[in-house]
């Protein structure tokens, strides 16, 4: 009885030596995406048009209104990630911005301010005058290179029509190199499918740079996210961008797109004419998905949408709750919800 009883000590001793030994430790980080929804600074820039958002624009967008825009935007911000880390956000992709100045002043926020926050920013020849940027962290991200890509789009006439450049952001992360695009494709203007030849051009150029990417490292980490104007199942996406919602399929050069379960399910990140789109996507590589590996891998992608980023009534009752109500500021966020994913890494 002894020695059965002996026998059964050391396999249950064994058994939680083994328990433990399997336990694994991570570490976290954040990936996000924001249209930030018409940040302008309050002076007239002639060589842009953004008369609308100045004092004496129709918009009469003041300093004041210029500050209360910023502090809403620090409050998502600065939350963005914080179910997953104390950090928050360690890199956030942003559009609609109008230059580098209204960037700074946002990372200099007192909610932001502490993180010391970096910022990548050129200059787009944007017709509206807005860019893209990313925001990081220098706890996760070492930039080492960073560039513009032009998206070359004509209008009906054959003359030039202007949208935003992508930017390219090339680092470490966590020690692991890593690639980025932020994006903002041609809007909708003029109709969905009249409109559709420049955000395919804009995904063209942006597989060209994965392709030269991937041609040099098959198993690159790269992430492409932005405002795409076109949702997961749209052709600028799924043909163009190569980028499914199955991961059995993303392989041989194709990404994967975590969003594609989320629209299928008629949940979006922007509302029109009641009902939603799911234009703000972070798509990601398919060396990101296998959760065996010692490097970073997807854990989930969430959208961080709050109560209080939802108008409660009127016309828009339901839809992300915007900056104006036509000309009239009504103190809202933005009419697009951030996206996330939030990434793992085993602790060896």
């Amino acid at each position: 009885m002894k020695k059965k009883l002996s026998y059964l000590l050391v396999l249950f001793i064994s058994f939680q030596i083994s328990a433990i030994a399997q336990k694994k430790n991570y570490k976290v980080a954040c990936i996000g995406f924001y249209n930030l929804e018409n940040l302008f600074d309050t002076i007239n820039q002639p060589e842009v048009n953004d008369e609308e958002f100045t004092p004496n624009g129709s918009n009469h967008y003041t300093p004041e209104v210029y500050k209360d825009k910023l502090s809403k935007l620090e409050a998502v911000i600065s939350d963005i990630g914080k179910d997953a880390s104390p950090d928050g956000v360690a890199l956030l992709g942003v559009a609609e911005i109008e230059n580098i100045t209204v960037l700074q002043d946002l990372v200099n926020q007192p909610l932001l301010k502490d993180r010391k926050l970096q910022i990548v920013h050129y200059d787009s020849p944007d017709e509206r005058g807005i860019d893209v940027g990313l925001i990081y962290n220098p706890k996760y991200l070492k930039v080492k290179h960073s560039e513009k890509l032009f998206v070359e789009i004509m209008n009906d006439d054959g003359s030039p029509r202007f949208t935003r450049d992508i930017l390219y952001v090339n680092g470490m992360m966590d020690g692991e190199p890593i690639h980025v695009f932020v994006n903002h494709w041609p809007s909708r203007r003029g109709g969905e499918a009249a409109s559709a030849p420049g955000r395919a051009k804009a995904a063209s150029v942006a597989r060209a740079k994965i392709d030269s990417i991937q041609a040099v490292n098959p198993a690159a980490k790269i992430i492409l996210m932005g405002d795409l104007n076109d949702d997961p199942i749209s052709p600028s996406v799924t043909n163009v961008l190569m980028a499914t919602g199955d991961t059995a399929l993303a392989n041989n050069g194709r990404l994967y797109n975590p969003w594609v379960k989320y629209y299928s399910k008629g949940i979006g990140t922007l509302a029109y004419n009641d009902a939603w789109n799911l234009f703000d996507q972070i798509v990601i590589s398919s060396s990101f998905i296998n959760k065996n590996q010692k490097g970073l891998f997807l854990k989930d992608a969430r959208i961080y949408r709050k109560e209080f980023m939802i108008q409660q009534s009127g016309r828009y009752k339901g839809y992300p709750k915007r900056t104006y109500d036509f000309s009239k500021y009504i103190g809202g966020y933005s009419d697009h919800l951030p996206t996330y994913l939030i990434l793992l890494k085993e602790i060896q």
